[in-house]
């Protein structure tokens, strides 16, 4: 099936999954999200670049104190809380001279391990000498989520109270909790408010001060100056400025995704789960033309049925994940959770396959799997679970098996480009990137312009005899002759919709093509007080009616407590193709405004013949965001014959095209990476490249095209020298 191991963040991202917090926490199984985000180093900025999808949650401030008599105290509190470090000695009942003052940042590195700006109570876990007190704000603990930084200011972990005291529990520390007051709450009874005049009396009517007319209104101080019509909807990243932060943007606040307690896994909201839904409905009939019947299997797979094919179980070891409790009962053997199901499929295979009669069996499930990922999951593009369609079938000849891989390729190919607006090169995988067990891996590849780099889109793999072999499934030949079952897998992920975001998305929202979008048109009645919603609701309802008698899908927005502006930015920023505007001016001349997403044209139609010409629309839209991406895609697509150009192309986000001794030539396929990542660290200026980056400068095969340039006579492969057999397509790569 599709293998996941090449997909990375959605771009130059932090590497969390290497991060002590995250290891820790992850070895004490406590539920986490921990997140990349903007550089943050102080609370306010925390607040600022990095809101929380409610008040329930928090960020923390830290504080790290040091006194001389006392020792030292790591102070966390909420946000909105007022810490005064007299009251602080007082609070923690601190005896004699109290003289609290901020440590600085070499004794905060000795003793917690970590920079300015990057503590929080996780960080407890690096004081081994337990010689700093934890000073925790009792408010934290009734929040929904406490999100605090795993020692760097550029991403956050997020816990439930509970499992924050447990982690700290295992850590060998025990807070000390205390209420902190809120900024501007009253002072505490019997406290003198500091804004008191001296002498402890009031002084009878405050003096107002002359009004400095310099100054800016009293409306507009402590205000965000928002433009007239702007809502707070809007991206806070741009798409060409940090686009790891752009995609995590728009992915929330287009309501595709929401973050879950448990780290790499997601919650798809309706808006994504349609599109995935009608990537199924197109599927599933294109399948049925080719003979394939959709089935379920379990879950589950036993230890040993999963390492009966040597090579394949390695290619997935580091992530299947285990089952070994019923309760508190440990299981006699564990059962892993399926990472893919060949080695849960293929038992069946081999109990109904007993003759050529038999054959073709072609089967395809829809489920979900779980790899259990350490390197910064990326909602949709790598994730611990996602949902896939995985089909697999048995052949009599390697031919049969070889037409069913193409034509499964084929369909991946149409759902990129046909339904996502996706360019993408079909291909076949070289050897040291093919499928684990399999004979061969056939693959269609991305571009995604932002980053200048290749994503897979699907793959293929024609499995040989190498599982029927390991699994028995024979079968007698018209001859009466025992033989070997061929077979084929083959996959496509919810990925498809990370890749169509990423491809078409911009610093609005989404941009979403036509055939996926889960509303084609949405109408917005613009309502005034001369003209309440019950003037519109009966010629919106027509044209509704008529738009649905066309099968556009569409709704008509006629919710009263948000005006048509707002409307108009949520369904933007939705990505839905055709807003459809009504107002009082449009019922008097018959007409409506149709908006388009994509590009914003907008055009006054008469009402009698809006349908027709919003179902054009739709049409010239998927067909023009498929040529913006291609043309976009092919304009960054190069042929290069000598290795001096190669990493200059690579600098300038082009995929690269060179001649090539062979896919089973492995070690000049590792030269070429090695020496492309040197390269470009050196013209950077960099030092060497963490194994564990989440994305690597150093380029990889991608594929070989099945539509190959012509090969001059003579040609070299570009690294070995040796006769050029083909064209590799090599880029950077998620």
């Amino acid at each position: 099936m599709e293998d996941m191991s090449d997909v990375k963040s959605a771009a130059d991202a932090v590497d969390l999954g290497s991060n002590p917090i995250v290891a820790r926490l992850d070895a004490l199984s406590l539920p986490h999200a921990t997140y990349a985000h903007a550089l943050s180093i102080t609370a306010d900025e925390l607040v600022s670049n990095v809101p929380l999808p409610s008040s329930d949650e928090s960020h923390t401030k830290n504080l790290f104190f040091k006194d001389k008599k006392h020792g030292m105290f790591l102070v966390t509190v909420g946000t909105d809380a007022e810490v005064n470090t007299k009251e602080l000695g007082k609070m923690l009942k601190l005896e004699g001279k109290v003289n609290l003052r901020l440590a600085d940042e070499a004794l905060l590195m000795e003793k917690l391990g970590c920079k300015k700006g990057c503590v929080g109570p996780l960080a407890m876990m690096n004081n081994a000498d337990k010689d700093v007190t934890l000073v925790l704000d009792e408010g934290l603990t009734t929040k929904a989520k406490i999100h605090s930084h795993p020692l760097r200011n550029d991403a956050s972990t997020a816990l439930v109270p509970s499992d924050l005291l447990k982690f700290l529990k295992e850590a060998g520390v025990e807070p000390t909790m205390l209420a902190f007051p809120k900024k501007g709450d009253a002072p505490l009874p019997g406290k003198v408010p500091s804004s008191r005049p001296p002498g402890g009396k009031s002084s009878g009517k405050p003096k107002i001060p002359p009004k400095d007319k310099s100054a800016p209104k009293a409306a507009n101080l402590n205000k965000k100056q928002t433009k007239k019509g702007e809502t707070q909807l809007a991206l806070k990243w741009k798409k060409g400025e940090n686009f790891a932060m752009w995609y995590s943007d728009v992915i929330v606040l287009s309501e595709m995704i929401s973050y879950y307690d448990i780290s790499g896994c997601y919650i798809l909201r309706p808006w994504s789960y349609k599109i995935w839904e009608l990537i199924q409905e197109w599927f599933n009939p294109q399948i049925r033309k080719l003979d394939v019947d959709n089935a379920y299997f379990p879950l589950f797979v036993s230890q040993d049925r999963l390492e009966k094919e040597k090579d394949h179980v390695e290619g997935f070891a580091p992530e299947v994940a285990w089952v070994t409790k019923s309760g508190e009962d440990d299981l006699a053997a564990p059962i892993a959770i399926r990472p893919t199901s060949e080695t849960i499929m293929y038992p069946a295979f081999a109990d109904w396959i007993r003759s050529h009669r038999d054959l073709p069996l072609k089967l395809n499930q829809w489920s979900n799997v779980v790899r259990w990922e350490f390197k910064d999951p990326t909602p949709f593009l790598r994730t611990r679970e996602f949902l896939w369609q995985e089909g697999h079938t048995a052949h009599a000849t390697f031919d049969d098996a070889n037409v069913m891989v193409r034509q499964a390729l084929d369909l991946y190919r149409r759902v990129y480009e046909e339904l996502l607006a996706v360019p993408v090169i079909p291909g076949y995988k070289t050897e040291k990137e093919k499928f684990a067990g399999g004979h061969s891996t056939t693959t269609v590849e991305a571009y995604i312009p932002a980053s200048g780099r290749a994503i897979q889109g699907a793959t293929s793999h024609h499995l040989g005899q190498n599982f029927g072999k390991m699994f028995d499934i024979n079968y007698q030949d018209e001859k009466g002759e025992s033989q070997v079952a061929w077979q084929t897998s083959w996959g496509l992920t919810t990925r498809t919709i990370g890749v169509m975001i990423m491809v078409h998305g911009d610093d609005t929202g989404l941009v979403l093509p036509p055939r996926v979008a889960p509303l084609q048109a949405v109408i917005i009645p613009i309502v005034s007080k001369k003209c309440p919603l019950e003037n519109l609701s009966a010629y919106c309802e027509g044209i509704l009616k008529s738009l649905e008698d066309k099968d556009v899908r569409c709704k008509l927005d006629d919710r009263s407590h948000y005006n048509p502006g707002w409307k108009y930015a949520h369904w933007e920023q939705k990505g839905v193709p055709v807003r459809i505007e009504v107002g009082p001016r449009d019922l008097e001349n018959k007409q409506a405004r149709m908006v388009v997403r994509f590009g914003g044209e907008k055009i006054d139609v008469g009402v009698d013949e809006l349908a027709d010409v919003v179902q054009k629309k739709l049409d010239e839209v998927q067909s023009s965001m498929f040529d913006k991406a291609r043309e976009f895609r092919d304009q960054h697509l190069v042929q290069v014959t000598e290795w001096k150009d190669f990493v200059p192309n690579l600098e300038q986000h082009n995929l690269v095209l060179t001649p090539w001794c062979g896919g089973e030539h492995q070690d000049w396929e590792e030269w070429v990476k090695d020496k492309s990542r040197e390269e470009s660290l050196e013209n950077l200026g960099e030092g060497p490249e963490d194994a564990r980056a989440a994305t690597s400068v150093a380029a990889k095969t991608l594929c070989i095209p099945f539509k190959q340039p012509d090969m001059p006579e003579g040609t070299k492969c570009i690294a070995s020298g040796l006769p050029a057999t083909c064209w590799v397509l090599w880029g950077r790569s998620y």
